[in-house]
């Protein structure tokens, strides 16, 4: 079964393609304040996008499913991205981010709750997401979702777009199965 294409009410979720670069790099991973609480560095031009789409490959070639693009079902819009990262088969992560302009549209949580749905179909008994201690939004969006918070992880992830030392994170997880 392939999940490379996904919807939800409001959302079209579909594996990202080369020919995705220019539209992501433009949407919103060149912008700083969209990227500003992210694990990876803002995009400086478009051959950095293409790094990340080489990575999206390398995901979907070693697991059941990967990074994601979430579109606007209504009229096509490139909105943001989400995704599963795996530890293990029945272990993964999840995250998302969206461009400025689909900012506190409910956006993130119904791509939050369709990773669910995705991990649980995949067999994960064990869904987790993090996020930067500061970012309110993010963790909105996880509650909202569904998520628990196993609390705080002290000098965890680095920002780099906020700092070079790691910072804490709020840890999140969902019991599948």
């Amino acid at each position: 079964m392939s999940f490379e294409t996904l919807h939800s009410s409001r959302l079209l979720l579909r594996r990202p393609e080369v020919s995705d670069a220019e539209a992501i790099f433009q949407c919103y991973a060149s912008d700083p304040e969209v990227t500003r609480y992210l694990a990876w560095p803002t995009h400086r031009s478009p051959a950095d996008t293409r790094v990340f789409l080489a990575f999206s490959d390398a995901e979907w070639a070693r697991w059941p499913a990967g990074p994601l693009l979430i579109f606007s079902d209504a009229d096509g819009r490139l909105l943001g991205s989400t995704g599963l990262g795996f530890e293990a088969l029945h272990r993964a992560t999840t995250g998302y981010v969206l461009a400025r302009d689909a900012w506190g549209q409910g956006y993130a949580t119904e791509a939050a709750q369709v990773m669910v749905e995705l991990a649980s179909a995949l067999g994960v008994s064990r869904l987790s997401a993090t996020c930067h201690h500061a970012h309110l939004a993010s963790r909105r969006v996880l509650e909202k979702a569904g998520f628990s918070s196993e609390g705080i992880l002290t000098s965890h992830t680095v920002f780099p777009n906020l700092s070079a030392q790691p910072q804490n994170v709020h840890s999140y997880y969902r019991v599948l199965a």
